[in-house]
């Protein structure tokens, strides 16, 4: 028994609709296409078509690259609109348009990050060898030296500041999401924490000198009284970063643990805390990202020294933001043996950062709750 009907052009038999036995509809690239549905390579083929263009253009006009890359960055964007409006219809060249300002947008933002690494790194490997880390700057007038006093003395500084404001910091998370929380003194710490948190780093050294210099006399700069600055300005960060994670708990692990007898506190130590072990550690990790390149809480607290220190309760200590600005602002004679410290000491400073970012990133990775 027939269920279609002959077509009188063709002598086939069409399918009788509404009778559920209609034969699907294809989909293939030759179907989107004739549907207007531009190709895969046209995106690519027309950002190639333009700066061809814009090159003869830029060339006749005598400009340079900067002004070829805007050119082509806005003809792009209206012929890929235009085309895709006139092929594919509004919806899809809206999104095409979109797509194509999103990832411009991230472009321009990524030039200064390229500039600085590329020039940083191209002015520091001059001075990027073993005697930079191996000497200090005691005796030495011009060539030769290096920034051992000024590396050690980043890193004690920094880590008395991170002793000294990671239990503060954490302790006050965890008071502020488990017991302040809706209390008068939980929103009194979370508008100062607030207000920390956005004070210039300039303040808080002026703030750590007047501390110690009205309880041992002026004048008074020794390592402590960094570390003393970097504190308050990485313990603000340390109790963000700590009371967004532990909000993430699951208030249901809480309650099973009180529904056994668990008290509070060891509900705290053995259930909220393990949860979250690796968002705090990963935020505090970054916190002493921030703090370790600080520069002008420093120069007020800790001064320059040109030999090696690791007593941060006796005299001045270098460290290596100090010591890359006073190499590049205050020069010897002759002046390149100092410039070139200068972008080395900025190298090491922003290795170090990028060190700390991807070590936060694994242990955010290695203490993530397993989902599987």
């Amino acid at each position: 028994m027939s269920t279609g009907t002959e077509h009188p052009s063709t002598g086939t038999e069409a399918p009788v609709t509404g009778t559920g036995l209609e034969a699907p509809a294809t989909t293939t690239p030759e179907v989107l296409r004739r549907k207007g549905a531009l190709p895969r390579w046209a995106p690519l083929g027309i950002l190639a078509a333009t700066g061809v263009v814009m090159a003869g253009v830029v060339a006749a006009m005598g400009s340079g690259v900067g002004l070829w890359a805007f050119f082509t960055a806005v003809v792009y964007t209206g012929a890929t609109y235009t085309t895709s409006r006139i092929v594919e219809g509004a919806r899809k060249a809206s999104d095409r348009l979109v797509t194509v300002l999103v990832t411009g947008a991230f472009l321009v933002a990524m030039i200064p990050l390229i500039s600085v690494l590329w020039t940083v790194a191209t002015q520091g490997w001059a001075r990027f060898d073993l005697t930079f880390f191996t000497h200090s700057m005691r005796g030495v007038v011009g060539e030769g030296g290096g920034a051992l006093h000024a590396i050690q003395g980043t890193l004690v500084i920094t880590g008395l500041a991170a002793a000294m404001s990671i239990p503060v910091g954490v302790l006050t998370a965890i008071y502020l999401v488990e017991y302040g929380h809706g209390t008068k003194l939980g929103r009194a710490i979370t508008f100062f924490v607030d207000v920390m948190t956005g004070i210039p780093s300039i303040v808080a050294g002026l703030f750590a000198y007047a501390l110690f210099a009205l309880l041992l006399g002026p004048g008074v700069r020794f390592g402590f009284v960094g570390a003393v600055a970097l504190t308050v300005l990485m313990i603000p960060i340390v109790v963000r970063s700590t009371e967004e994670m532990l909000k993430i708990v699951p208030n249901e692990l809480r309650e099973a643990a009180f529904a056994l007898g668990v008290p509070k506190w060891r509900t705290i130590v053995k259930v909220v805390i393990p949860t979250t072990a690796g968002g705090i550690a990963t935020g505090i990790t970054l916190a002493i990202a921030r703090v370790i390149g600080e520069t002008a809480p420093l120069l007020v607290t800790v001064g320059l020294a040109t030999g090696v220190n690791l007593n941060p309760f006796d005299g001045r200590m270098a460290t290596l933001p100090v010591f890359s600005y006073y190499s590049y602002a205050t020069p010897g004679v002759p002046r390149d043996p100092f410039l070139d410290r200068a972008w080395t000491a900025a190298l090491v400073l922003m290795l170090i950062v990028m060190i700390l970012n991807v070590v936060a990133r694994l242990i955010s990775r290695y203490f993530a709750p397993k989902t599987r």
